[in-house]
């Protein structure tokens, strides 16, 4: 047997190869959009893609399922558990099977059976791994996808943070709590392989190392600590990140089936005459370094440097409309594939950023400022502060004139933000608050000014915040 792993820096998503060297054929588990790369490895280990098998509807990302199956005709093993609203509706004409709790299937000589593990999504399900080619009779490991990961657990909230799907919260925690006491009594030599490491939003506290085994989580992991229901459904539901909107996108995407990109599949360069019409009727990203970005702009686009991309262009890009980009040439594929595995599917093409310049349609700037120089008029009321930070980097203290706006639903919170006023733009650094200026000037505001170094240099510069105390107990 052999199994390769692949991890997607970007969006903390990691998936799998395994495959049967006797037999010479492989499966692909919770595979990304982008299926080069597996692709590529097969034929550099001389398998052949026969299979793809998914642990659940993912949220965070499009799988590249759909896409394996169009591309080398790999057979679909994916969940037929859960309510009808989250079975998979693109099934047809593809070699497909729906699979149940207590089922299993073979690829070459390596078994999978499946443990339906629900709380995440109700269809979760998660694959333990027996390799019969090997003359084992024995479980290897489990992949576990959104489930268990290394130090935590996936969250039960985000059909209701993301999708709106009021109620499932609390349902969900309860049914995650029977998984993971389900999960306790496999045998702790068992090797645990997740979807996810540190950085995604689809739990809390995520490890940064690639895999574990059940009887560390079982020693080690703070979710598996509890033995009573409603302190374990109290500890699951509190103080999750924030749940991107792009989440409920995906869930339909790879319910309904992502678009085929097919191979070969790129992006082209525009005429910078047609970028006045782009603002107009799409989303344009500049991926300049904000610091360039904040000298000169082009009205109505919002900053987004590439190494933040993934971060936040799920947040703030319109899905309804197209997207284009403004860059240097060599960063368009790059930076559509991002966009690509967050499920913007209408890539427009992108504008040299040098043209742009050229072209003198760079006509907007925002201006900087230290805390030193902004503290006075920040304190005494004559700019009014926007700190965009996230709610728990908020609730650990913040500036006390700062009013909170998270950068992801900035959007959506500028109407109820003075015109009248010059707007601060704060986070922990300066990054964010860079990105959140951009957003509040192509929504309209004119009087921005970001504020450099963030909540860090304003604390290291001995000024004053606010950290609110705890409730009192009863």
């Amino acid at each position: 047997m052999l199994l390769k792993y692949f991890y997607d820096q970007k969006l903390a998503h990691a998936s799998y190869m395994v495959g049967c060297q006797r037999a010479g054929v492989a499966v692909v588990v919770d595979p990304g959009r982008d299926i080069e790369e597996y692709l590529a490895m097969a034929d550099q280990e001389g398998f052949k893609v026969t299979a793809v098998a998914e642990t659940h509807i993912h949220a965070d990302y499009v799988s590249g399922a759909r896409e394996l199956a169009d591309r080398v005709g790999a057979k679909l093993y994916v969940s037929d558990e859960g309510p009808d609203a989250w079975k998979y509706q693109f099934l047809d004409g593809y070699d497909s099977e729906g699979l149940h709790d207590g089922d299993h299937f073979m690829v070459g000589n390596i078994r999978f059976d499946v443990m339906h593990t629900p709380g995440h999504t109700p269809e979760s399900i998660s694959f333990v791994l027996t390799d019969q080619g090997g003359g084992a009779d024995k479980p290897m490991g489990i992949f576990t996808g959104d489930f268990v990961f290394v130090g935590s657990i996936g969250r039960p909230d985000l059909l209701e943070e993301a999708a709106g799907m009021v109620g499932t919260a609390q349902s969900g925690a309860r049914d995650l709590f029977e998984s993971v006491e389900r999960f306790k009594t496999l045998p702790d030599y068992l090797q645990v392989w997740p979807a996810h490491g540190a950085g995604s939003a689809c739990g809390k506290g995520l490890g940064a190392i690639p895999s574990s085994t059940v009887g560390y989580e079982k020693r080690f992991n703070p979710a598996l600590q509890f033995s009573d229901e409603e302190a374990f459904v109290q500890y699951i539901l509190a103080d999750q990140p924030e749940a991107p909107k792009y989440f409920a996108v995906m869930k339909r995407v790879n319910k309904e089936g992502p678009r085929i990109l097919g191979k070969g599949h790129h992006h082209k360069m525009l005429d910078v005459d047609g970028l006045a019409d782009a603002v107009r009727l799409g989303t344009v990203v500049d991926l300049t370094p904000s610091p360039q970005f904040a000298q000169g702009h082009v009205p109505g686009t919002v900053n987004i440097p590439l190494d933040m991309l993934s971060a936040w262009a799920g947040w703030l890009v319109d899905y309804d409309r197209p997207a284009y980009l403004i860059c240097r040439p060599e960063q368009l594929e790059e930076a559509a594939r991002v966009l690509h595995k967050i499920g913007v599917e209408e890539i427009a093409g992108g504008y040299d950023v040098e043209a742009v310049r050229a072209s003198g349609m760079a006509t907007e700037a925002y201006a900087t400022g230290s805390p030193a120089e902004l503290s006075h008029s920040i304190e005494s009321g004559g700019v009014q502060l926007i700190d965009v930070r996230s709610q728990d980097e908020w609730n650990a203290g913040h500036i006390d004139q700062a009013r909170h706006h998270f950068l992801g639903r900035l959007p959506a919170s500028a109407d109820q933000l003075p015109h009248d006023q010059t707007l601060v733009v704060q986070c922990r650094s300066g990054a964010r608050s860079a990105i959140g200026a951009s957003v509040l000037q192509a929504a309209g505001f004119k009087n921005v000014v970001n504020l450099n170094g963030g909540y860090t240099a304003w604390k290291a510069d001995g000024l004053p915040s606010v950290k609110p105390q705890p409730a009192m107990s009863s």
